[in-house]
C-alpha cells in the first residue's frame, strides 16, 4: 500500500526554505546477480541495489541516477545544500539511485575480491574532479566552497570501491537493465564512468528513454568507428552497427563543465564530440553541452553537486522538455 511522507530538508542552504517534499512511496530492491553453489549449499551474489523515492503525482518518466563515486553525490551539494535527488523530486520525478553489483550497497560478490588502501587517492580526486591543477590550488571561480574544510572532507569521504574493469562494467549494465525493465521508462542521469555503463544498459533495455551523461569517461561505438583498441576498464566498447543503432533511438546529451582545456579531460571532450558525430551520422539525437557556453562557469567534474547546481538542473529541464520526457 502506498503511503505519504512529508520530508522537510533542513540544511542552511538553498532548498531549506522550500515547501516539504511529499513522497508517495519509498523503498529499495535488488536486481541482477545469480545463485552459485549446488542444491545443498548456495549463495545469492552480484546483485545491484536500487533506492527509490516516488513523489506524489509523479511524472511518467523516472530518473535513474548512476554515480561513479557514491550515492552521496546525488543527495547533497558540496556544502550540504540541496542535492539533485531532492531537486528532481521537487520537479515531480521519481528517483532511483543505483549502486551496481560489487559497488556500495550492492550485494556480495560471486568472485573473490581484495582491497588495499591506496594513499594519494584524495590528491588524485582533487585533479580528476577539477578542483584545481594540484592539491591545495583551486581553479579561479571553481563552484566549490573552497574555504570549507568540512565540505572538502565530505567530498573525499564520499567514495565507494569501484571495480573499473570491462567485465564488471558489462555485469553492472546487465543488472541495471533488469532493474530498469522492472521500473519502466527512465532517463539515465550519469556521472563519469556511469555514462558508459548506461550506454551499455541502453543496448539491453528499451525502457532507457534518454541519457544525460555528466562528464562520461568512456563510450560505445559501432565496430570499425571511433577510437580503436582493446576494451579496458574505461572502454572503448565496440558493438555491431545494428546493435549500436539502439543508441540512435533515444536522445543523448553529454555535459561538460569548466577547465577541461587545462586537464586530461580535454581528450574526453574530444571523444564526446566524436561520439555525438557518429550517433547523429546514423540518425540519432545526440548533443554536446559545454556548461561555459551556456553561461555557467567554474563547474567541476561533478557539476550536479556544485554550488550552482540549480542552474545546472535548469539545463536538464530544458533537455527533458525538448524531448517530451517531462510529461505527467
Amino acid at each position: 500500500m502506498a503511503f505519504a511522507v512529508a520530508a522537510i530538508l533542513t540544511p542552511a542552504a538553498a532548498g531549506a526554505k522550500d515547501a516539504p517534499i511529499v513522497i508517495e512511496k519509498l523503498g529499495s530492491f535488488a536486481a541482477g546477480g545469480k545463485i552459485i553453489g549446488d542444491a545443498a549449499s548456495t549463495l545469492h551474489c552480484d546483485q545491484g541495489h536500487v533506492e527509490y523515492l516516488i513523489p506524489a503525482k509523479a511524472r511518467k518518466t523516472s530518473i535513474w541516477l548512476w554515480h561513479s563515486s557514491s550515492a552521496h553525490v546525488w543527495q547533497n551539494r558540496w556544502d550540504g545544500g540541496e542535492g539533485y535527488q531532492s531537486k528532481l523530486l521537487r520537479r515531480g520525478y521519481a528517483t532511483y539511485i543505483w549502486d551496481g553489483p560489487r559497488v556500495g550497497r550492492g550485494t556480495m560478490s560471486c568472485e573473490p575480491t581484495s582491497y588495499e588502501p591506496r594513499t594519494g587517492q584524495d590528491q588524485g580526486n582533487w585533479v580528476a574532479w577539477r578542483f584545481g591543477p594540484k592539491q591545495g590550488e583551486w581553479f579561479k571561480g571553481v563552484q566549490f566552497p573552497t574555504d570549507s574544510k568540512e565540505a572538502y572532507d565530505a567530498a573525499m569521504d564520499a567514495r565507494y570501491v569501484e571495480w573499473d574493469v570491462a567485465k564488471n562494467a558489462h555485469m553492472e549494465a546487465e543488472a541495471a537493465a533488469k532493474a530498469i525493465d522492472r521500473i519502466g521508462p527512465v532517463v539515465a542521469l550519469t556521472s563519469s564512468a556511469g555514462g558508459w555503463r548506461a550506454m551499455l544498459a541502453a543496448l539491453k533495455s528499451d525502457n532507457v528513454k534518454g541519457i544525460v551523461a555528466y562528464e562520461t569517461a568512456a563510450f560505445v561505438f559501432p565496430e570499425g568507428e571511433g577510437p580503436q583498441g582493446e576494451e579496458g576498464g574505461f572502454g572503448p566498447t565496440h558493438v555491431p552497427l545494428e546493435e549500436f543503432k539502439r543508441l540512435t533511438r533515444i536522445p543523448i546529451q553529454l555535459v561538460w563543465g569548466d577547465y577541461t582545456e587545462q586537464t586530461f579531460w580535454k581528450a574526453n571532450v574530444e571523444l564526446s564530440k566524436q561520439f555525438v558525430e557518429i550517433v547523429n551520422k546514423h540518425g540519432g539525437k545526440a548533443e554536446l553541452l559545454m556548461l561555459p557556453a551556456a553561461g555557467l562557469s567554474g563547474n567541476t567534474h561533478i557539476p550536479f553537486a556544485d554550488m550552482n547546481n540549480e542552474q545546472v538542473a535548469q539545463q536538464l529541464d530544458l533537455f527533458l522538455k525538448k524531448h517530451g520526457l517531462d510529461k505527467r
